[in-house]
Formats: structure tokens, C-alpha cells, sequence
């Protein structure tokens, strides 16, 4: 039981979704023990949070601290350059098309870091343990925990956001299916001496996307995905070789480029497991779902992974662990992360396939998005929350019946 009497959640990383999910709870009014070491403050990386996201962390009480350090994402654009025979169309989404004054934020790891970090620390009903699961003990009625400084913590509820790796997974005893791709992503921000107009452009290129993301000032963040050995080349130029490159990458779309100080890359992979919840611990973040970083969907599918457990947890309350609740959990996000990681997951091969029909249906689908406004909408709708897309939809065929006179 928790400290005050009702169930207790354990939630174990201190990641991002971890945070929010320890603030969600609490929120909830659940006693929760957050297990996980302070948050890294030279994470470099950068992070856009699409707009149903900026509102759930708004009820959680952080956004007024990151709106400042975040820049808009009024505008994002896809371009083909690769060198392939079959080239697809630029095409651009713009939010204001579906009535949205921007898509996003794009903010950086290290002030998000440090908000969630704030709000985690002064919450009352949150205790963090700044130490590790050293073992896992799930039992059918509780989930025990013992701590690398020897704190034993019982809980109705495990909630794994401990990463790609997941010890608490592996104590839950869920099996995952791995896809290693022949790609690492290369990570840095830099400075640009054309304004960017708050438009985030993906480069397709044939080892994968090229992303810029605007933040404040003439500054953008880049995940520049190519093969293994040649992040490790990029990552060894000095400053201003790199700039050039990137500056070639994209075409000098943003005039000079002068790329920062602080490299960093990531080796891609998909991961999927078989349950998002079992033995008293359910799966958040990447625990639950790891996918390359195209179109903006990690750390926003995570943030869903933790509101959806949050309701069931609420809809249980007296055993937010029991098989019942976690099997609900499990029915509710499988369709979600399943379209996620499929989508993303076969644009990425498309973009390394060399086979024409790969490359003459990618181009199809981008045509007709770029050619047809219902569907971009629709896509566009759909990216920020499932079901959007086809709520809007509905309402326009509804708008659109004669008004109903009468029984008949």
C-alpha cells in the first residue's frame, strides 16, 4: 500500500516519460516512489512535443516554464534528396491548414530535463529514491523492488520507464522483437545565418532522414541519420568542415551554418514487445516502443503510453496493478503504437530501398499529399492525436446531411 493508505506506484527511470509519469500519478493522487539517478544535464538533444502533449504536461504544471525555451513548429516540410531515378515532390504541412497556430514545440532535453525535475522534486506526494532496481520481485498481488542502497519498495504498480533496455521488461517477463538497422543518428545543434521561419525540414536521403528543427533565434537542432561508420566521420571532423557539410546537406537552405560545440550519436533500432503490460508492470517510453526518430513521434507516443495508464490506473484505483487493469492498458495502446512503429518503420525502409517499387510508392504517397489538402489535413490531424484525423472527417460528412425533421 502507499504511504497514505492507497495503492503505492513505483515508477522506475527518470527519463523524461519517467518524470511525467511519476507527476501523473501523483496528480492522480496515488503515493509514488520515483527510482532513477538526477537527470542528465548535458543531454543535447532537442525534443518536439506536439501540441495534445504541451497540453497534458500544461495540466501537469510545467509548460509556463518551457514555452520560453521553445520555438514553434508552424510549419514542417518534407523534401526527396536523394539521387534515385523515381523523386518524390517537396511537400509542406502547415499548421494554420487545420486551424492550429503551430504544430509543436521544439525544445531542448536539458530545460525540459530540468523543468520536470522541478515540479518532480516539490510534489509531495512523489519520494525519489536516486538510485538504481538493483532486483525485481513481481508477485501476484504486489510488485517488490530492492534498491542498490538497500531500500526495499513495495508497490500495486510498476510503471517501466527505464529505457530501450529495460530491466523492469526483463522482470516482467515480456520477450521483445529487435530489428537492428544499419543506421546511428548523429546529433548536434547549430547556428544558421538565414532565418528559418519556424519550418522544420526532413531531408529523405538514402541512408535515412536529415532533420532540422527550429529553435529560438537563428539556431536549429539536427538528427542527421546515416550509416554507422559515417557518424563516427562526421562526429570526428572539426567545427567547421562539419558545418559545411551540413550546410551542403541542406542544400544552403539556411545560409552559413556554424555548428555548435557537443556531439553526440545514437545507433538506431526497432524494439516491440510482445505485452505493454504483465506481472504487475506496465511499459512506458521506450520500454515500450523504440523506433527511428522520423516525424516527431517518440517522446509524444510516450507521453499517450503514460495518460492512457494514468486512466486506467484512476478507472482502478483500489489495484491499479491487477491482470484486469493491466490487460485494459495493454488493449488500449496496441493499436496506437502499432500504427506508430509500422508507419515509421516502413517509411525508413522505403528510404533504403534501392527496389523501384518502394521508391514509386513513396513517391505516390507523397504526391497525394502534397497534391490533396482533405488528405494532408487528415495526416496532419492524425499526427498530433489518433482519431483526430477521422473525427474531423465524420464532422465534415455529418455537416454536410440534410437536417433531420422528424421521426420517420
Amino acid at each position: 500500500m502507499g504511504r497514505d493508505g492507497t495503492a503505492g506506484i513505483l515508477v522506475a527511470g527518470t527519463g523524461p516519460a519517467g518524470l511525467i509519469a511519476a507527476l501523473a500519478m501523483a496528480k492522480a493522487g496515488f503515493s509514488v516512489d520515483l527510482v532513477g539517478p538526477a537527470v542528465n544535464g548535458n543531454d543535447r538533444r532537442t525534443t518536439a512535443l506536439m501540441v495534445p502533449a504541451l497540453k497534458y504536461l500544461d495540466s501537469l504544471g510545467v509548460l509556463a516554464a518551457l514555452e520560453p525555451d521553445g520555438a514553434p513548429l508552424r510549419a514542417m516540410r518534407i523534401v526527396d534528396a536523394t539521387n534515385r531515378l523515381i523523386r518524390s515532390p517537396i511537400v509542406t504541412f502547415h499548421a494554420g491548414e487545420i486551424g492550429e497556430p503551430y504544430f509543436g514545440l521544439n525544445i531542448p532535453n536539458r530545460y525540459l530535463n530540468e523543468a520536470l525535475e522541478s515540479a518532480v522534486s516539490a510534489h509531495p506526494a512523489i519520494v525519489w529514491h536516486q538510485t538504481l532496481v538493483e532486483r525485481w520481485h513481481p508477485e501476484p498481488s504486489r510488485v517488490h523492488a530492492l534498491l542498490a542502497d538497500g531500500t526495499e519498495i513495495v508497490a500495486a504498480l510498476a510503471v517501466a520507464a527505464d529505457g530501450r533496455s529495460s530491466p523492469a521488461r526483463e522482470a516482467a517477463e515480456i520477450s521483445t522483437t529487435t530489428h537492428p538497422y544499419p543506421q546511428a543518428a548523429l546529433v548536434l545543434n547549430f547556428a544558421h545565418s538565414r532565418e528559418h521561419g519556424f519550418t522544420s525540414t526532413e531531408f529523405h536521403t538514402e541512408t535515412g532522414p536529415f532533420t532540422q528543427v527550429p529553435l529560438p533565434g537563428n539556431r536549429s537542432s539536427l538528427v542527421w541519420v546515416v550509416r554507422p561508420e559515417t557518424a563516427d566521420e562526421l562526429a570526428a571532423l572539426d567545427d567547421e568542415t562539419l558545418s559545411i557539410r551540413a550546410e551542403e546537406r541542406m542544400q544552403s537552405m539556411l545560409g552559413r551554418v556554424t555548428v555548435e560545440p557537443g556531439r553526440q550519436i545514437y545507433p538506431l533500432s526497432a524494439i516491440l514487445p510482445r505485452s505493454f503490460a504483465q506481472n504487475r508492470i506496465a511499459l512506458v517510453g521506450e520500454a515500450a516502443h523504440v523506433f527511428p526518430p522520423i516525424g516527431a513521434q517518440g517522446l509524444n507516443l510516450g507521453i499517450r503510453d503514460v495518460q492512457q495508464l494514468v486512466d486506467v490506473a484512476i478507472a482502478n484505483r483500489t489495484d491499479p496493478g491487477a491482470p484486469s487493469a493491466l490487460s485494459a492498458y495493454d488493449r488500449q495502446r496496441r493499436p496506437d503504437i502499432l500504427a506508430r512503429s509500422g508507419a515509421v518503420g516502413l517509411l525508413n525502409q522505403s528510404l533504403l530501398s534501392n527496389l523501384l517499387p518502394a521508391q514509386m510508392l513513396r513517391s505516390l504517397g507523397l504526391s497525394m499529399l502534397g497534391g490533396f489538402a482533405p488528405l494532408r489535413a487528415f495526416f496532419m490531424r492524425e499526427g498530433l492525436k489518433p482519431g483526430s484525423g477521422f473525427s474531423a472527417f465524420g464532422n465534415l460528412f455529418t455537416a454536410g446531411l440534410p437536417p433531420r425533421t422528424g421521426a420517420s
